[in-house]
C-alpha cells in the first residue's frame, strides 16, 4: 500500500481507521511455511487473540491456517469465518471445566494447562484426545509482561509435574495427543528456544500415541528500520532437523506445530489519525489526534515502540513531536519523536498495528471503536463499520424512577 493508497482510504472511511494489507500476511506465512519445509507434515494455527476479524481469519484459513483459540468465542468466530472444527485448537487458561467441555462438544482440538481440569475432563471424557500445555521454566523473551515460560507463570504444567500427569491419564484411560508449550513472544535467542524445545521433546517420550508437537510461537518482528527480528530460517533448520530425528526415534511421523499470531498480521497493519491539534508547550510540541489507548494501548500497556508517519507530508523537514491522544489520561502514543513536519489535519500512519491493536480496543470515553479496513487485490475492503452512538447504548437500559 502507498500512502496515497492510505489516503484514499481516510477519504472514503474517516479517521481512525485500521487497515490491513493482506499481501504482507500472505508474505508472512510464506516465509514461515518455507522456513520448516524439510519437515514431512507441518500445521500453522493462527492464534486469533492477535486480530479477531471474521475477514481476517478466513483468509488466513485459505492460506493454509487453522486457529488458535483461547475462548469459546474464538471458537466460534472461526466457525462462523468457515474454519473446519479440526483446523481449530482451544488453549484456553484458568475456565472452568464447563467451557472445555463445551468447546470439546463443537469438535476442536483441546489443550489442557492444569492438572485438576486434566483430571475431571479425563475422568468424564476419557475418548476424547487431549493435548497437554507443558511449562518448560524457559523465557525466549526478553519482555516480563509477554514472557510466559517462567517458574512463577500461571501457563502450562510444569515440567516437573509430569510424573502427576502420567498418573492422571494412566488412571482415567485418556488419549494424550499431542504435547505443547509457549514461551512467550519476542524470541530473541533460538539456542534458547531450542533448548526449551529438548526439554518438550524428553517429555514427548512420556506419552506414547502423539499426533503433533506444538511449539507455540512468539516470533519476533521488527518494530523499526534496524530493529532485530526472529530469525525463524534458522530456526527452521535447527528445528527441523531435530524434529525429524525425534520421529525417526519416536518411530512414526508426527505434525510440527505453531501458534503463530503477531509474525503473521502485526507488520500487515496500519492505523490511521488525523490530526486535531499541534500544540506548543514551553518545552514541548503535541500532536494531538482523534484517537487514544482506547483504540491502540499497546503503547501506554507494553511500551510498544510504533513506527509513526506523516503520509499527508511525507517529505516535509522533521521535527520533534510527542504524538498524543484525546483521552482524559495519560495516552501518550510517542515521545519526542522526529517526524516530518506535522499540521492539523495531517494523517499519520502508525506501523506494526496488526497485532493487538484493535483487539485490545475499548470504549474507554465512551469512544467509539474505529473501522477496520482489508486491503485485498488492491481495492480496500470495509470488514467492520465504525461504531455508532447506537452500538454504545445497544445493551444498556434506563432504569425507572
Amino acid at each position: 500500500m502507498t500512502h496515497q493508497d492510505l489516503l484514499a482510504v481516510v477519504r472514503e472511511f474517516e479517521s481512525p481507521a485500521y487497515v490491513y494489507n493482506a499481501l504482507k500476511m500472505e508474505s508472512q506465512y510464506k516465509r514461515l511455511a518455507g522456513a520448516f519445509k524439510k519437515v514431512k507434515k507441518v500445521k500453522f494455527h493462527y492464534a486469533v487473540k492477535a486480530l479477531s476479524n471474521l475477514s481476517v481469519l478466513k483468509y488466513l484459513n485459505s492460506l493454509g491456517c487453522g486457529l488458535d483459540t483461547v475462548s469459546l468465542q474464538q471458537v466460534r468466530l472461526g466457525l462462523e469465518a468457515g474454519v473446519a472444527p479440526s483446523d481449530i485448537i482451544f488453549t484456553p487458561n484458568g475456565v472452568s471445566l464447563e467451557e472445555i467441555e463445551r468447546a470439546a462438544s463443537m469438535g476442536v482440538q483441546i489443550n489442557i494447562d492444569n492438572l485438576s481440569i486434566l483430571e475431571q475432563f479425563g475422568t468424564r471424557h476419557p475418548t476424547t484426545p487431549v493435548c497437554i500445555r507443558i511449562n518448560p521454566h524457559v523465557m525466549a523473551g526478553g519482555n516480563t509482561n509477554i514472557s510466559v515460560g517462567h517458574i512463577d507463570s500461571k501457563f502450562g504444567i510444569s515440567i516437573h509435574q509430569l510424573p502427576h500427569v502420567e498418573r492422571i491419564v494412566q488412571n482415567t484411560g485418556m488419549t494424550i495427543n499431542g504435547i505443547h508449550m509457549h514461551t512467550g513472544s519476542d524470541i530473541l535467542d533460538i539456542d534458547v528456544f531450542l533448548y526449551a524445545s529438548e526439554i518438550l521433546f524428553e517429555a514427548a517420550t512420556h506419552f506414547s500415541d502423539l499426533e503433533f508437537i506444538d511449539f507455540g510461537s512468539g516470533f519476533k518482528v521488527p518494530y523499526s528500520e534496524n530493529d532485530i527480528e526472529t530469525n525463524v530460517e534458522e530456526l527452521g533448520e535447527k528445528l527441523s532437523r531435530r524434529f525429524n530425528e525425534f520421529c525417526e526415534h519416536y518411530g512414526k511421523s508426527l505434525t510440527l506445530a505453531f501458534e503463530p499470531g503477531k509474525y503473521l498480521v502485526s507488520e500487515a497493519g496500519t492505523f490511521l489519525v488525523q490530526v486535531n491539534v499541534v500544540k506548543q508547550t514551553t518545552s514541548t510540541v503535541f500532536a494531538q489526534v482523534d484517537s487514544g489507548f482506547n483504540h491502540l494501548i499497546r503503547p501506554m500497556l507494553y511500551g510498544a515502540q510504533h513506527g509513526i508517519t506523516n503520509i499527508s507530508n511525507p517529505s516535509g523537514k522533521e521535527r520533534f513531536y510527542s504524538v498524543v491522544g484525546y483521552i482524559c489520561e495519560t495516552d501518550t502514543f510517542a515521545n519526542n519523536r522526529r517526524i516530518a513536519e506535522i499540521r492539523e489535519g495531517d494523517i499519520l500512519a502508525f506501523h506494526n498495528a496488526g497485532a493487538y491493536c484493535f483487539t485490545m480496543a475499548s470504549n474507554y470515553n465512551s469512544r467509539y471503536r474505529p473501522a477496520e479496513i482489508f486491503w485485498y487485490k488492491d481495492k480496500a475492503h470495509l470488514i467492520r463499520k465504525r461504531e455508532t452512538f447506537a452500538d454504545l447504548v445497544h445493551n444498556q437500559q434506563l432504569i425507572k424512577l
